[in-house]
């Protein structure tokens, strides 16, 4: 993909009502996108299926949910989970008797883990192993899920796994050093990926952020053939990450975070969502703004776009509400600082000559440097340290917002999505927030959107 292909209308849902399914194809943890997406489907009055990864036991044996998990588990999603574990990645599979691929890594230490070297054949046995054990367990899911689907309903799928980071101690130290560490504690992303605990890592990254897209299209084919012959819809769903179009000198322009190391995963999973839809299957990846997450709060430095989504919101017209948003976030500030204060270490990081070299989107995703690490997470620790409260940060009220416009624009855009991957970009998300609140602004058309630029 030369260019990212942004959508530039708000969307109205003329599909999904009272009684259609959502499939959340992912347990439901913590705060995340997935949250403003269920709220939506919540809205429409469907019906909420989930499913669960499971649990393991004291010799690492997946499990179903106990009593107590599922009602919690069930309580969070507000619906019914299907309780298979269907526990994604092979990082814990292996052949009988033999080792897994955590257990390899186990031997590794800060002093060999450059020059150790994986078995590359056995690591294709777990592989294996992994992908059987999934799709089997999805396969059991599905023949469930098919019996409680009644005749005349539509269904929403919307994929929600991510990640796929072994349990090795060593990584941990060294994903530190590479998101986290700056001066002598800074680590190149490129000399991990470049070792053979890196290429494992960003398997297991596609076993379970890509591949799992791919299995749920496939073996859910049943029931989408079952329902598309009675007149229904089927939609596919699924969270992407691919940089994000934001304010920049007046100017809307592409970004992103780096080194986002699960990047070549999420360009696979655009690569299957374009797959199925060639295949005449609605199903659509939506690359969305930067968000702080349980899982990107290891990136510091990554909740920093997020921060110019206040310029968007008066730039697209948000008026007193847009306005509101500023003054809740000046109110974390500490004493002697203001928002202009906060704009201003946003706009030198993205003006620094360090910086534009990573603005290339063709490039993406390109390996860390010194120099870049040091001024982004250092402009991420000054301006957390400009807040009253370093767990009330403004990256955590924006947070919401997003996550909450990228609900509406997702569930909006699936009952007639304009291709199978998508950006959302600060633009359209501050025009759904600013309509949403009911300010009157008129938000752009396709013709007269702010034109994304990119290196």
């Amino acid at each position: 993909m030369k260019n990212p292909i942004a959508l530039q209308q708000l969307p109205e849902n003329r599909v999904f009502r009272k009684g259609d399914i959502f499939v959340l194809f992912g347990e439901l943890f913590g705060r995340g996108y997935a949250t403003g997406l269920l709220e939506e489907a919540r809205k429409a009055e469907m019906e909420i299926i989930g499913i669960t990864v499971g649990r393991r036991d004291e010799n690492n044996a997946l499990r179903p949910l106990d009593a107590e998990e599922l009602a919690a588990a069930e309580a969070r999603l507000g619906g019914k989970i299907i309780n298979i574990p269907v526990m994604a990645g092979f990082d814990l599979d292996a052949p009988a008797g033999s080792p897994t691929p955590t257990d390899l890594l186990a031997d590794m230490t800060l002093a060999s883990w450059e020059s150790d070297k994986l078995d590359w054949a056995h690591i294709e046995e777990c592989r294996k192993v992994g992908t059987q054990r999934f799709t089997d367990a999805v396969s059991k899911v599905m023949a469930v899920l098919d019996g409680m689907i009644p005749a005349g309903r539509n269904v929403f799928f919307a994929h929600t796994m991510a990640g796929g980071i072994p349990k090795a101690k060593v990584f941990l130290v060294l994903a530190n050093r590479i998101y986290k560490g700056t001066g002598a504690r800074h680590m190149s992303s490129q000399t991990l990926l470049d070792s053979d605990l890196g290429k494992l890592i960003l398997q297991n990254f596609d076993a379970v952020s890509a591949d799992t897209f791919g299995h749920l299209i496939d073996l859910s084919s049943a029931i989408r053939e079952r329902v598309e012959a009675s007149g229904g819809q089927v939609r596919y769903t699924a969270y992407g990450y691919h940089g994000t179009g934001i304010l920049m000198n007046g100017e809307y322009r592409w970004q992103t975070y780096t080194n986002y190391t699960q990047g070549y995963a999420k360009m696979r999973l655009e690569g299957i969502a374009k797959k199925a839809w060639n295949a005449g299957i609605k199903a659509t990846v939506y690359n969305c703004p930067e968000i702080r997450t349980n899982s990107s709060d290891v990136f510091t430095g990554i909740e920093l776009p997020l921060i110019p989504l206040l310029l968007a919101l008066r730039k697209e017209g948000g008026g007193a509400w847009a306005e509101a948003q500023w003054q809740a976030c000046e109110a974390l500030l500490a004493d002697g600082f203001s928002m202009e204060d906060v704009i201003a270490k946003i706009t030198a990081l993205q003006a620094s000559d360090v910086m534009i070299p990573f603005y290339s989107f063709s490039a993406w995703p390109m390996p860390n440097s010194q120099a870049q690490a040091d001024l982004t997470i250092g402009t991420s620790h000054e301006i957390t340290q400009m807040h009253k409260d370093g767990k009330a940060l403004i990256s955590d009220h924006l947070s919401t917002l997003v996550v909450d416009a990228t609900g509406k624009l997702i569930f909006g855009s699936s009952s007639e999505p304009a291709g199978p991957v998508l950006w959302l970009n600060h633009d359209i998300v501050a025009q759904c927030l600013n309509v949403s609140h009911k300010n009157t602004a008129t938000s752009s058309t396709a013709t007269d959107a702010p034109r994304l630029k990119t290196a």
